[in-house]
């Protein structure tokens, strides 16, 4: 028997995941009230009062109406078709050995993630902190938005049936609670980050991205039904405020998008928040003989061969720069590679013919990466919307283990762990951002990091005598993935 026990709270990862995402929310925290001053003299605030005017329809003065096409931005398409392509990923990663797999332990916080978009935008507009929709406007476009999401994921959940990764139901891609969160992410970047301050828009589109991850984290999705989520959940959002737009013209408005003449082409400092797939080295490779003088009969087992699958990337980046074209600037990320094939681990074959009826805990199925980078960022225009970027980064990256427990005759022990040493690493990285807001961009990004770490194997099969091997590996890692970017 198998078990995967998600430690939430205590595990490495979750902590790591964690720092990203307090680096996200402590960003929002201080920066709406220096951005609302930056702009109050263009667009003054109204004195605020509690807002309880559910049916009552109002209209700002010389606020202009919204086209159609001033609400789309198509981002969500590639974004649902990335995680379409890449869902053929996970077959790979299902365990076809004889042992079965039970999820018995997650973290609920993804449970909660998922709505800090709509409590946020219902919050300050009850509060009487007005956005870009009176009440009946904003009702609207947020019912609409979630239908439109619920019929998308439903139709396309019951259709492909593809089966969780923990095993416990076939309606896997794409994952709800993402495109939930995205859905919340777009309305609070609507009402309040385009017409007050762009760090209501990282907040939400932060707290989304986190939500995705934990899914992933949690064993409860692939990377691939998370992607597609998100692109669910931002097309949701655009096309229904598209509808507003046409259903409502100019009724029912209260701001207009802020007004400013900074351009994220011309003055790329930048914040983003970034969610990707990871590829590269997908192997480490120990000789099991070498161990203590262990000899396996089994030539096939003579190395034993850690295998991952496609890994998840999410990261806070920004930088500062002198001119239009060099800056210098930061980067967090957490990596998580998912383990491949546990049941070949467990049957490897030495000193366990008495472990048959051994419960086996995976306390880590992720090798997880995290890491700060510092380094010199590069912009070149190309248009008044597009731009090339590029970066040079030093940095240091910290791995937390993979740990596999045995449980037999109330005895726990660690039964086979992996972990790497603390290590510099190398990056660099290409990207295409296309500025759809003069403070906001989309940007689409390839990233590649280098480092060669020293990974150490403990295999104690029997719960005595531990035995360790270290070996040495390049790690290349790619990075495809996107970003929410604002301009500061």
């Amino acid at each position: 028997m198998i078990y995967f026990a998600h430690k939430g709270t205590t595990t490495q990862s979750f902590r790591a995941l964690c720092v990203v995402l307090c680096v996200v929310v402590s960003w929002c925290s201080v920066q709406p009230a220096k951005a609302i001053d930056y702009y109050v003299n263009t667009n003054p605030i109204p004195s605020q009062k509690m807002d309880f005017s559910f049916f009552k329809q109002k209209t700002n003065p010389d606020v202009k109406p919204y086209k159609f096409m001033d609400d789309l931005t198509f981002v969500g398409i590639p974004l649902f078709v990335a995680g379409w392509i890449a869902k053929g990923e996970k077959h790979g990663f299902r365990q076809k050995q004889k042992h079965s797999l039970v999820t018995n332990f997650r973290t609920h916080l993804d449970d909660y993630l998922q709505y800090v978009g709509p409590v946020t935008t219902i919050g300050m507009k009850l509060g009487g902190y007005e956005g870009r929709s009176d009440w009946p406007r904003l009702i609207a476009g947020t019912a609409l938005s979630y239908g439109i999401m619920a019929g998308l994921v439903n139709t396309i959940k019951y259709s492909t049936r593809e089966m969780r990764p923990d095993g416990t139901s076939a309606n896997s891609w794409p994952s709800g609670h993402t495109a939930t969160a995205f859905v919340g992410a777009t309305i609070l970047h609507k009402e309040y980050g385009l017409t007050h301050s762009p760090w209501f828009s990282v907040l939400g589109y932060g707290t989304a991205t986190a939500t995705g991850v934990m899914r992933v984290l949690n064993n409860r999705h692939w990377i691939s039904d998370v992607l597609s989520g998100a692109g669910i959940g931002i097309i949701s959002g655009e096309l229904a405020y598209a509808l507003c737009d046409l259903l409502f013209k100019g009724k029912g408005l209260l701001r207009g998008n802020i007004n400013s003449d900074r351009n994220i082409i011309e003055n790329p400092n930048f914040f983003s928040v970034s969610m990707g797939m990871g590829f590269g080295t997908r192997n480490i490779e120990f000789d099991m003989d070498a161990i203590q003088g262990l000899e396996c009969e089994d030539d096939d087992k003579d190395v034993m061969n850690l295998k991952f699958g496609t890994s998840t990337s999410v990261s806070a980046e920004g930088a500062y720069f002198f001119n239009k074209y060099v800056g210098v600037g930061s980067r967090l990320r957490l990596n998580s590679m998912p383990i491949k094939g546990w049941g070949r681990i467990i049957d490897y074959g030495w000193q366990n013919e008495t472990l048959d009826d051994a419960e086996f805990i995976i306390q880590s199925d992720h090798l997880t990466e995290f890491s700060a980078d510092f380094g010199a960022y590069f912009n070149l225009p190309i248009s008044e919307r597009f731009a090339l970027g590029s970066k040079l980064l030093l940095g240091r990256s910290v791995m937390q283990e993979v740990n596999l427990e045995a449980s037999q005759s109330d005895v726990t022990w660690d039964y086979f762990t992996v972990g790497g040493n603390k290590t510099i690493k190398y990056g660099t990285g290409a990207s295409l951002t296309y500025a759809y807001k003069n403070n906001y961009a989309w940007k689409l990004y390839l990233d590649y990091d280098y480092a060669r770490k020293t990974y150490t194997m403990t295999y104690n099969p029997d719960g005595v005598d531990a035995t360790m091997q270290s070996t040495k590996k390049n790690m290349n890692n790619f990075v495809l993935g996107g970003s929410f970017v604002v301009n500061f």
